[in-house]
């Protein structure tokens, strides 16, 4: 049996962009708040993506300097996740997760300004102690609101890092620009021309200029920069 801090590269989710048949074991990333489609272990990032290392001892060593950063936050673990829309600081070097066209997670380089902030898609919300309502986001973080009317699964909030300060709301609707997270149109930004909503166990449907697809695939970016994510046609 295979150690649960390892995956058979025969088995890697296809978002990775990695070949299968090199070795047979690659590090799985430590349960966390992405799910293994959408996030690669930082050991894997430095060292096959970006080639910023030949080995994970040399990892080790830019992890234990300080040298790494993820959401403005300091990581000294190599199984680290790093998972869609999260910011990676190498030293000056700043990359943001996205999707390519083939639904492959890539990193792309951007400045450190765009590095001061993130976008952020609600996935739900709670209510806690005294009447709060607490927002849960699709990277297991979970913020307190003071207007949970104004609060709505499939918006996204654009956050400030690391000190998680929201700065723009963004509301998911008609005119919404998205960013495919799924399906035929992945990796492309297309702005939405209806909502229609399934009083059933199906999926609520959002439809765009020429195509139809599931809300789960949908990812609200309103007006942000993404490099590398390419408007639809």
């Amino acid at each position: 049996m295979g150690s649960s801090s390892h995956l058979k590269r025969l088995a890697i989710p296809r978002s990775w962009p990695l070949p299968r048949k090199t070795t047979v074991w690659v590090t799985r990333p430590r349960a966390g708040a992405h799910t293994l489609e959408r996030s690669m272990p930082i050991n894997i990032v430095i060292r096959d993506v970006l080639g910023m290392a030949h080995s994970t001892r040399e990892v080790r060593s830019i992890l234990h300097n300080g040298l790494a950063k993820v959401d403005g936050r300091v990581v000294k673990d190599t199984r680290r996740g790093v998972g869609l829309m999260d910011v990676l600081s190498l030293g000056e070097e700043n990359f943001r997760c996205v999707l390519d066209t083939n639904g492959r997670l890539r990193y792309r380089t951007i400045s450190s300004e765009e590095a001061g902030w993130k976008i952020c898609r609600i996935e739900g919300k709670t209510t806690i102690s005294g009447g709060r309502t607490q927002i849960h986001l699709h990277d297991g973080r979970n913020l307190i609101v003071a207007d949970a009317a104004e609060h709505k699964s499939g918006d996204s909030l654009k956050i400030s890092l690391p000190d998680q300060k929201v700065l723009e709301h963004i509301k998911f609707g008609e005119g919404t620009r998205c960013m495919l997270v799924g399906g035929t149109h992945v990796g492309l930004l297309a702005d939405v021309t209806g909502h229609s909503i399934k009083r059933s166990s199906m999926s609520n449907e959002v439809a765009f200029d020429g195509f139809v697809t599931t809300e789960e695939l949908v990812f609200s970016v309103g007006k942000s920069s993404l490099p590398g994510v390419e408007v639809g046609q």
